[in-house]
């Protein structure tokens, strides 16, 4: 019998990856290319979509090369990709998002904050449709972005014919449908997917009332098929015409879906990468204050997500890593010893914990460096650090990391209580991403919140998240709950040290009075 493939591409914030797997999830070969991040100034951000299509075609091949597999064989593809938003026009061609006009520059990043005043007006609304969001939209969100096009560049505004999120662009890239994502719709343009409409009022309030006509008419659930590749787009990534095209994802929720999809009561999925998100799956509908959702299926057809985040995770471990005078050093011991930064760093840790039992009983650092999302809902928030000495060197570079490290599981503490407050119930932690592949981090992440923590057999649950959605929507498993139990396998448990309780618990006060203080710091400077 002929054995049948499923592709999976997830466009990150640094890069493009694919995986090649079999219907058992089994990952056959896996390819990396990078994609470039402008910076033309302020917190603006920006990528090319023409460089982001350019790269999934590359690395599709790259992984196809490397599976060793007949290209017939392969069934279907599924994209994911960040919450970045590609402006259109009517012939297809971007259109530029900054003030300098480079038409190349067609996409806000996720991670772009110019549009807090935007985002601002919006939530002076008071529409009830924030109440979806936890009560505020982030300037994260597609709208507070749109909004800023309108309002500072309205000539190009008029240009625009579709905004796409990034993965609706992908999808639309390759099977030439017009054609939005439950998911992406839901979660990032306040699309009341439970009522199958958006707020007139709300886009009425803030002078977006024609931006539905700039948005795809067709919308797909998680798991639907929403084409075949078109000519262009099979000869480009060497498939044939009849590969099946799932609708696209966002990518942290085609994590969540690999993660949760076969088991989704009372467990958290934790995504880690550049940001977190925590992903939550409820059968009833849960109001949380600062987190958003709940979002009707735009994870798991008939179930209501609840997404709590923080802005920056691995994101800001680089960043302490290299503001440090150490940075170079570490840089270079890591080379001499053919090993990575932070496999080395982690070594300093180990032996500054022989040292002094905890490290960082006085060193406390607030992680709100990029706001803070989720459940302060505080995108001004700044990150701080107490308790800094004169230590130098290694230590010290060692110890802020530590604490660097415990500041962001303090943050996800901070989410997941505040979820159970709202009535949420939470019995078991699933995780995937970069902190995944530190034991370093896994290790806090379980002792802070005090649950083990699960781990699959996948190293990259997303790009597996996708290809599940393509098996579902090319019709090889009867539906996502299927192809989840299917293609995802538990693995290893990393069970949390309960003697280090009564540490973390008294840290943790810590954490949350920093953000006071740090409150108390921005009144008095007004």
């Amino acid at each position: 019998m002929a054995q049948d493939y499923f592709l999976g591409v997830d466009v990150g914030s640094a890069s493009v990856r694919a995986g090649v797997y079999d219907a058992q999830g089994t990952r056959l070969a896996f390819a990396v290319e990078p994609i470039t991040q402008f910076r033309p100034g302020g917190e603006r951000v920006e990528h090319a979509s023409s460089e982001i299509w350019q790269q999934v075609c590359a690395v599709v091949n790259t992984a196809l090369d490397k599976a060793g597999i007949d290209r017939r064989a392969v069934r279907s593809l599924g994209f994911d990709a960040t919450c970045s938003l590609v402006a259109v026009d009517a012939a297809g061609h971007g259109v530029a998002v900054s003030p300098e006009g480079n038409a190349a520059h067609d996409t806000i990043m996720w991670m772009d904050h110019r549009a807090g005043a935007e985002a601002a007006c919006i939530n002076q609304t008071g529409d009830e449709a924030l109440q979806y969001v936890g009560g505020e939209v982030s300037l994260e969100m597609q709208l507070p972005k749109v909004l800023w096009l309108k309002t500072h560049l309205p000539e190009r505004y008029r240009q625009v014919h579709r905004f796409f999120d990034l993965a609706d662009f992908l999808v639309w890239k390759a099977t030439g449908q017009d054609a939005a994502s439950l998911c992406t719709l839901t979660c990032k343009w306040n699309y009341l997917a439970h009522e199958q409409r958006f707020s007139e009022s709300l886009l009425a309030a803030v002078g977006l009332g024609d931006l539905p006509e700039k948005l795809p008419a067709t919308v797909l659930e998680v798991g639907a098929r929403s084409g075949t590749l078109t000519p262009q787009a099979a000869d480009a990534l060497g498939l044939s015409l009849q590969v099946v095209v799932a609708a696209g994802m966002i990518d942290a929720h085609a994590g969540g879906l690999a993660l949760l999809g076969a088991q989704p009561d009372a467990t958290l999925a934790l995504i880690s990468g550049t940001s977190n998100c925590h992903m939550l799956a409820n059968r009833e509908k849960v109001m949380t204050p600062g987190v958003w959702g709940p979002y009707w299926s735009a994870m798991l057809p008939g179930w209501w997500l609840t997404e709590g985040g923080q802005s920056a995770a691995g994101a800001l471990v680089d960043w302490t890593l290299h503001q440090q005078g150490g940075s170079v050093h570490l840089t270079e011991q890591a080379a001499a010893q053919q090993c990575h930064p932070v496999e080395l760093v982690n070594r300093w840790v180990a032996q500054l914990e022989q040292r002094e039992p905890f490290p960082t009983r006085h060193l406390h650092v607030l992680a709100d460096h990029h706001g803070n999302r989720s459940p302060r809902a505080q995108p001004d928030a700044r990150g701080s650090v107490s308790g800094l000495t004169l230590e130098r060197g290694e230590p010290a570079l060692a110890r802020l990391y530590l604490a660097t490290l415990q500041a962001i599981a303090y943050g996800t503490r901070h989410i997941m209580e505040v979820m159970a407050a709202s009535g949420h119930r939470v019995t078991r932690l699933v995780m995937c991403g970069g902190a995944t592949r530190n034991p370093l981090w896994l290790r806090e992440y379980a002792d802070i919140t005090g649950c083990d923590i699960q781990l699959v057999s996948d190293d990259d649950p997303v790009t597996l998240g996708a290809a599940i959605t393509g098996a579902a929507a090319g019709g090889y498993w009867p539906d996502i709950t299927a192809a989840c139990a299917a293609m995802v396998r538990p693995e290893r448990v990393i069970a949390a040290n309960v003697t280090k309780k009564a540490f973390h618990d008294q840290k943790y006060r810590a954490y949350l009075a920093m953000y006071d203080q740090q409150q108390a710091l921005n009144t008095l400077m007004r």
